[in-house]
């Protein structure tokens, strides 16, 4: 699944009100902070000159971070205090106005560095992160355990106030009281230890796992245990292992999911079974890569941190400002999935066992077998290859003919490649994109190819985020994980890749539509079992049949793709489904088993823990994992997912109906697209979006549509 890292990396500190920046930055210090020598010319200390304020990266260096950080802080901290011991009563102008644009300095450093830890590390950033990871936690707790700013914010007259000021208001008000604003001084002094300890542990998660993503690669000396890759995948691993100074020999590097894509080809089921089972037990080999101890420290921690706020559960304190509310309804809405969802996947697993069973293999299906024969499986049924596909899913092809060419149609905004801007990687696209009006309306990065410094996995984040009050226009970037093509070679990527392609690009929609005058309400911060339902929205069209006629084009032919193949891949649209649903349903049920825990006696070491709970909710069939095991589920313990996976299903929920709207509406339209925009894309947090849910669809959403689109339910 997908992740929105500089909204979520900061979030998971508790930076909420250092996500903003100033209309009229400060190029001066005030005058009890002095600037030093090289805080003068550091590039974090004024607006980037670029357009939208898109960051310098051919200025921005490794060393500029850490002086900006400790400059950044004391502003903050003297505005903090400037706010707290205002004398004159308070006001929305005085108070909320005050905190949504303090920290200037300090944010336009923190989402540059986060943004470059996810996407491309170092050494260096990692030492800082880790560094600075209990500090920006105690900045945070300064400002939302402020008992004197919690009173201000409770006196504020709400009488005269906008609609978006209200919201705001209230937002304010909520996170300062789940952080702990209201709670006695000994247990704010609680809080700020656990929450100090919990960032250090998250940072040392993060950069632990990507240790062992990296050194988990499986090294391959014979080619013939590559039989099934083709010429091309193979010139990747060989140059993978070069890189990594093994020339002559082949490198399977690993994704951050369970499965691993080239299970799906390898005929060698010792060199599939080598690769799911580095893949699995990549983070739990007693080395220094190990996550157990870290992630059960950090799910004590989170309970300890509910009960002082006096919530039974961290589930139940972290859903209480979310769409589903509490943990129970996020559980009913797993529940109902997860049984149709084991009961297909048993029924396709019968079929894959036949299968094996028909040639004669001589063994039971085991997890490293599914991909390899559910492909068999489908070939068989639909008479459809994955192989038969990719050469008509080339990745610049699929973005400008695909992605960019639906938004143009149902949205009317257009793209413009920018070759003047710098970037942070050589992979890395920059464009300019326009509105409908034709209008300039932000800045879009794109960032394809895995490298062994990125974290894995696909997901969008903001470089500068919308703004009416500050000027600001979205500065967006997506990051993806595709294997990088040898020298000369096209890329060519899967339909399950393509789909990625179009669910990042919804979030990147759903930035670049922000219309709101706050930041802290603008684009995509929303509750996060909402955030997903623009990004998996946006996946349908990679099948409406104008789009897919349009980028669906062999590389080498440019014919467009035989409407007999894709027929085929719409009659498989359901095809293990099963799978797919329970492999994620399992690991949103693992996520919210963790965080459920109401009493220390209820842990278990890692593994046996994650093992009762697989069992008590039917999660029984061994050939289908969940999607994140435990120790390297980076979304809950690396990320801002915690208690928190559900979000992806609670948003298809919406996404199913929704789509049901469209397609009973006239389809793909610029009447829907507009509605579409107008409703829901384009209101970021400024109303309640469940009512924004019924004002775009007409009623409140139902689980039948998305059981129909699963293929559960005729």
């Amino acid at each position: 699944m997908k992740n929105i890292t500089s909204l979520f990396f900061l979030s998971a500190l508790g930076l909420g009100v250092s996500c903003s920046t100033m209309k009229n930055p400060q190029t001066s210090a005030p005058e009890s902070i002095s600037v030093s020598p090289e805080m003068t010319s550091n590039p974090f200390m004024k607006k980037s000159a670029l357009q939208y304020q898109a960051p310098e990266f051919d200025k921005i260096k490794d060393e500029h971070f850490k002086p900006a950080f400790d400059y950044g802080m004391k502003v903050q901290l003297a505005e903090i205090e400037k706010i707290a011991n205002n004398t004159a009563a308070p006001t929305f102008e005085n108070t909320i106005l005050a905190l949504e644009t303090s920290g200037e300095v300090l944010k336009r450093a923190q989402i540059v560095f986060f943004n470059l830890t996810g996407s491309n590390t170092n050494p260096t950033l990692q030492k800082l992160e880790e560094e600075y990871a209990p500090i920006f936690s105690g900045l945070s707790d300064k400002i939302y355990l402020n008992e004197k700013i919690y009173s201000r914010i409770k006196g504020i007259n709400t009488g005269n106030l906008g609609s978006e000021e209200k919201r705001l208001l209230e937002l304010y008000k909520t996170n300062f009281e789940i952080a702990g604003a209201n709670l006695s001084a000994e247990n704010k002094e609680k809080v700020k230890k656990i929450n100090e300890e919990l960032a250090t542990l998250s940072t040392q998660f993060s950069n632990k796992l990507l240790d062992a993503r990296k050194n988990g690669a499986v090294l391959i000396s014979d080619v013939r245990e590559l039989d099934g890759l083709s010429a091309d995948e193979i010139a990747a691993t060989a140059a993978d292992a070069k890189t990594a100074g093994h020339e002559g020999k082949y490198l399977l590097t690993l994704l951050n999911t369970t499965q691993q894509p080239l299970l799906q080809n390898l005929k060698n089921r010792a060199t599939r079974e080598k690769l799911f089972k580095a893949s699995w037990y990549r983070a739990e080999k007693g080395n220094a890569d190990d996550t157990r101890n870290i992630l059960e420290r950090q799910a004590k921690l989170r309970m300890e941190k509910a009960h002082l706020s006096g919530k039974k559960s961290f589930a139940e304190w972290k859903l209480q400002d979310q769409m589903a509310k509490n943990p129970e309804n996020a559980m009913n809405l797993l529940a109902q999935l997860a049984k149709p969802a084991v009961a297909t996947a048993k029924r396709e697993s019968d079929e894959i066992q036949a299968l094996i069973d028909e040639q004669k293999g001589g063994f039971t299906v085991e997890p490293w077998d599914w991909n390899f024969y559910s492909e068999q499986v489908r070939k068989a049924k639909y008479d459809l290859d994955e192989n038969q596909i990719k050469p008509y899913f080339e990745v610049r092809t699929v973005l400008q003919k695909g992605v960019f060419f639906a938004a143009e149609k149902f949205y009317g905004i257009t793209f413009k490649e920018r070759k003047d801007l710098p970037v942070y990687h050589p992979d890395v696209t920059a464009y300019e994109v326009f509105d409908r009006d034709g209008k300039s309306l932000a800045i879009y990065y794109l960032d394809f190819y895995t490298r062994n410094n990125k974290n894995g996995g696909a997901w969008m984040s903001n470089f500068v985020e919308q703004s009416h009050l500050l000027g600001q226009k979205p500065v967006i970037v997506n990051v993806f994980n595709f294997q990088k093509p040898a020298e000369g070679k096209p890329s060519l990527i899967s339909y399950d890749d393509v789909s990625t392609m179009f669910h990042e690009f919804g979030h990147t929609l759903h930035g670049l539509f922000a219309d709101q005058k706050y930041i802290s309400i603008s684009g995509t911060n929303t509750p996060r079992d909402f955030v997903e339902f623009p990004s998996q929205i946006n996946e349908f069209f990679a099948l409406e049949p104008s789009v897919l006629k349009n980028y669906a084009l062999h590389y080498q032919t440019k014919q467009p793709m035989p409407q007999s193949l894709v027929d085929k891949i719409k009659k498989a649209g359901d095809f293990n489904q099963g799978y797919a649903t329970t492999e994620l349903v399992s690991a949103a049920t693992l996520d919210m088993n963790w965080h459920s825990v109401t009493d220390e006696s209820q842990f278990k070491p890692t593994l046996e823990f994650e093992k009762d709970v697989l069992n008590k909710y039917g999660f029984n069939l061994k050939e289908v994992p969940p999607r994140y095991h435990t120790p390297y589920f980076a979304h809950i313990w690396g990320g801002g997912y915690s208690a928190g996976y559900y979000a992806y299903m609670w948003s298809d929920l919406l996404n199913a109906n929704a789509w049901e709207y469209i397609s009973t509406h006239g389809g793909m339209t610029r009447e829907n697209g507009d509605r579409f925009r107008k409703y829901i894309l384009s209101v970021g947090n400024s109303v309640d979006l469940n009512q924004a849910f019924k004002d775009f669809t007409g009623k409140a959403p139902d689980i039948k549509p998305l059981l129909r689109n699963k293929g559960f339910i005729k």
